[in-house]
């Protein structure tokens, strides 16, 4: 090979930047290293700031001394109360001043935003033009809930903890916030000591506190999974809809798709594999806001099994919640980054404590499309934090947020269309008179209105699942109408198998939930009509405070009520109103005209025959007035039917 003083160059350079990258991860790591044995404390944490310290203990270790998604827990510290001085921002601190959180140290390159732009326009931007470094940037804050991590424990039935090498502890649970309406009972014990559990907690003394508790049997073994296509009377939504109710879930992953069939099973190995996720959790049993379910993106890698966990555990991957952030959740739960077993088996705010959840799982050979989703989700998190839009149930929600960043990235997942236009008008205008409330009424236009991929998270699921089976059949050739780019393209390069998994509920004092309403009419289906009659749990609200506004946050545009619509409903309601009660009325007066005729003929010794007739006069009319309605009943059920 001929080298001239260029390609030299390029070398040199090249191998200069690793050595940096290098040195880098070593001293992260150091930092790591001392500020678990207690002897390191970050010279811009604040007086009062709490950063995690660590004795060594026999079978606990760092919350940090696993990995974090995508990314390595050593470039995080741990800390609960503030940073100083550090990247994060102060508004994503302050919904976490008193739990514990991994921020990236001061040396490990974070993701930022741009101010003044919205937050999709940012994405987009950034997108355009980021490298590879850029793409690779650590999100700004997680949610890590507790301190310390133990795996493969036993629950005994003396509520004592048993480690791998046979070891005792006392074994407790945090305590259960004043506002859940359900918690921990004899039922979850059960079903836990009957499994190896993971747990994140805090240890002192001779007792293990758990904040979290991780079935560690919920793991996607690839070296057990046998390839099982869907079949031509199956679906996404048909496996998700399998049973009626959550008491009969267990845990099942199956292989739907596989790029190139492993000869044997065990023949498989995906260790280290970056992949792409989707979760959708059920309806749940006790809250009539809730049968809609929830929605989230993942992102993580294939666990290759060890001290922290079997292979392919799920526990460490990271879920982008979004979730309101004006109240407080009656659960514990805030908008965050945070791994998949906080995310579902915290104590307080777990999803598997109070509905099932299904998972689709797209397994890749690079971990580029995975980065470019966390990348482009922490800098939409930058703009959640700092007011720059508001979480809306009707156009802004967790699936919205979601499902437009992941456009926006060059996945155009296909739209199924709103619910539809003239049930919003009858809505408006009918929702407005029940609640007597021009909010309520313009919310149930804006639920009819809205794009159900964008509303509904069974509908989202559904088709991000549909779109990437249709990529996994037509193969890795890339869609020349989008950037080469495109996380599409991406994703047909570097599809390697898609996986089903479901997770149950695990029991607790808390009523069984189901799988999720999709659609407006299924919702209104399951909750009475009457909108008093719903459970619904009331929360306290959470404004941020003034001196945490900046000067250049973003103002949501004002909220124009769509009169004209309001109008044309409010006709179209009424003249149909009209119509039925004047064919009612009519009806009526023959009804009772023909009883008064027929009193007449047989009014001879026939008193009770006429009281019946009278009788049955009235309720005639009743019956026609109802019946005449009836055709108008749906609708004004679906105006009812609320939140998502």
């Amino acid at each position: 090979m001929k080298f001239d003083r260029h390609s030299v160059y390029r070398y040199a350079r090249a191998w200069q930047q690793a050595v940096i990258r290098l040195l880098r991860r070593v001293g992260a790591a150091l930092m790591a290293a001392f500020g678990a044995g207690g002897l390191f404390r970050s010279a811009r944490a604040r007086a009062g700031d709490e950063v995690a310290r660590y004795q060594p203990m026999p079978g606990v270790v760092p919350a940090s001394a696993t990995v974090f998604g995508l990314y390595s827990g050593a470039d995080f510290r741990l800390l609960r109360g503030g940073c100083g001085n550090c990247a994060t921002p102060r508004e994503a601190l302050w919904y976490f001043r008193d739990e514990w959180v991994a921020v990236p140290h001061d040396n490990v390159t974070a993701h930022d935003f741009a101010r003044g732009l919205e937050a999709q326009a940012d994405v987009r931007r950034w997108y355009a033009s980021a490298t590879g470094d850029q793409l690779r940037a650590r999100p700004p804050l997680m949610w890590i809930g507790a301190k310390h991590l133990a795996s493969g424990l036993t629950l005994m039935p003396d509520d004592t903890l048993r480690f791998p090498g046979g070891r005792g502890v006392d074994f407790k649970i945090v305590p259960k916030l004043e506002t859940n309406s359900s918690y921990y009972d004899d039922t979850s014990k059960a079903f836990l000591m009957k499994r190896a559990l993971r747990m994140r907690g805090e240890f002192a003394g001779n007792t293990f506190t758990a904040r979290t508790i991780w079935p560690q049997d919920w793991a996607i073994n690839e070296a057990r999974l046998h390839l099982a296509p869907l079949l031509a009377n199956e679906s996404l939504m048909s496996l998700v809809r399998r049973h009626d109710n959550a008491r009969h879930e267990t845990f099942e992953a199956r292989l739907l798709w596989e790029c190139t069939p492993a000869a044997t099973p065990a023949a498989r190995d995906w260790s280290g594999h970056a992949l792409i996720a989707f979760i959708l959790n059920g309806a749940q049993g006790d809250d009539d806001e809730a049968h809609s379910g929830h929605f989230a993106v993942i992102t993580g890698r294939h666990a290759t099994g060890g001290r922290h966990g079997a292979r392919g555990d799920m526990a460490d991957w990271m879920v982008n919640n979004f979730y309101t952030l004006a109240s407080f959740s009656e659960k514990g739960i805030t908008a965050a980054m945070l791994p998949l077993d906080n995310y579902l088996t915290d104590f307080n705010s777990g999803q598997a404590w109070y509905r099932p959840s299904y998972l689709l799982v797209a397994v890749l050979k690079s971990a580029r499309a995975a980065y470019a989703c966390q990348g482009a989700i922490a800098r939409v998190y930058h703009h959640f934090y700092r007011q720059d839009f508001h979480y809306n149930h009707a156009n802004n929600n967790c699936v919205a947020i979601s499902m437009d960043t992941l456009r926006t990235l060059g996945w155009p997942i296909p739209k199924v269309g709103p619910t539809g236009l003239l049930k919003a008008l009858a809505a408006y205008p009918y929702q407005t008179i029940v609640e007597r409330s021009f909010t309520a009424g313009r919310k149930a236009y804006d639920y009819l209105r809205e794009e159900q991929t964008r509303l509904f998270p069974a509908a989202a699921f559904d088709a991000a699942g549909k779109h990437l089976l249709r990529l996994a059949g037509e193969g890795a050739a890339p869609n020349a109408a989008l950037p080469a780019n495109a996380l599409e393209n991406l994703l047909r390069e570097d599809l390697q198998a898609l996986v089903f998994v479901r997770l149950p509920q695990m029991p607790s004092s808390r009523a069984f939930g189901a799988y999720p309403a999709a659609s407006y009419e299924e919702y209104a289906r399951r909750v009475p009509a009457d909108k008093s009659q719903w459970k619904i749990v009331p929360v306290a609200q959470r404004p941020i405070p003034p001196e945490l506004t900046q000067p250049d946050t973003l103002r949501p545009a004002a909220c124009i009520a769509p009169w004209m619509p309001a109008a044309l409903g409010g006709a179209r309601v009424g003249g149909v109103v009209v119509r039925r009660a004047c064919l009612a009325r009519t009806l009526a007066a023959f009804a009772r005209d023909a009883a008064r005729k027929i009193k007449k003929c047989l009014k001879s010794n026939s008193y009770v025959l006429s009281g019946a007739l009278e009788r049955e006069a009235h309720v005639t009319t009743q019956s026609v007035w109802f019946a005449q309605a009836a055709p108008l009943r749906p609708v004004f059920q679906c105006a009812v039917s609320g939140g998502v």
